[in-house]
């Protein structure tokens, strides 16, 4: 494999190479980790197959204050609206109690759709190369190895289109404040620049989470949209609530980015939810 293909995330063998380990999580964050896998275990018991960090921390790259503390979890049944409820209060305490992290995201499933087929290439790719194991059984040992291909790239984002209308619920039912606007940015923001990336992956042949590299790797083969993507990474990393990005984001650049990947890679398949 050639030097340039290495050092874009990918093994020799040309597969996506697991991001972010324990070994990475920066001092800060240490306390902050341990607390919420304690928690974990006293929250689902012997009902939690296993749970990982993603994101920032696992990285290596949180910043103090400003970074949020990303969870997977896996129940060895389909979740309930308690199990539900119990997430959203770990989250909250552990985010009243540590002031280094900036807020707690959990994504809450059960083992059998982790590991379920139309799952393989989207919440099973996300779970083997982006996620790191924090308890229990390492579930990536039952999945493929993954490529930066067309087929990746349709069953993780090919599904802007449908999402495009509930963002335009989620901003018309906003406050009009610039606090309440500012989590919004910063969530389309990085789905944007990570679609942006995933349309054009397969031909820049690796993979990064690093929004600024996102945005220069799609910035290579649309250039007429290059600079939408480069601000759209800088709200991802440091977002205001200026309405006007937001309705930039549903009227243009999202719709034209949801038709674009159509083209190129397909529409995602559908889910049950």
């Amino acid at each position: 494999m050639a030097e340039n293909a290495t050092s874009r995330g990918l093994d020799a063998q040309g597969c996506i190479e697991r991001e972010g380990s324990l070994a990475r999580v920066p001092h800060a964050f240490r306390p902050v980790v341990a607390a919420a896998r304690d928690r974990l275990l006293e929250a689902f018991g012997a009902r939690l197959d296993s749970a990982y960090l993603y994101g920032s921390v696992p990285r290596g790259t949180a910043r103090v204050g400003r970074s949020d503390l990303d969870l997977l979890i896996a129940l060895r049944e389909e979740p309930t609206d308690p199990d539900r409820e119990a997430t959203r209060a770990l989250g909250e305490a552990v985010d009243k109690e540590f002031p280094q992290i900036d807020g707690v995201g959990t994504l809450l499933y059960s083992r059998a759709r982790l590991l379920s087929e139309p799952e393989t290439y989207d919440l099973g790719w996300f779970l083997a190369c982006l996620c790191t194991p924090l308890l229990g059984e390492d579930l990536a040992e039952y999945l493929p190895r993954y490529r930066p291909d067309s087929l990746l790239a349709r069953e993780t984002n090919g599904d802007l289109a449908l999402l495009l209308p509930r963002w335009r619920q989620r901003i018309a039912a906003a406050e009009d404040t610039d606090e309440a606007r500012r989590p919004l940015v910063r969530f389309m923001s990085r789905h944007l620049v990570r679609t942006g990336f995933t349309l054009v992956m397969p031909r820049w042949n690796g993979w990064t989470s690093d929004l600024t590299e996102m945005a220069e790797a799609f910035g290579t083969y649309y250039p007429e949209r290059a600079e939408q993507l480069r601000a759209a990474a800088v709200l991802g990393y440091e977002p205001h609530g200026d309405p006007a990005v937001l309705h930039s984001y549903v009227d243009d650049l999202g719709p034209w980015l949801a038709e674009e990947y159509a083209r190129v890679h397909g529409i995602k398949a559908p889910r049950p939810d």
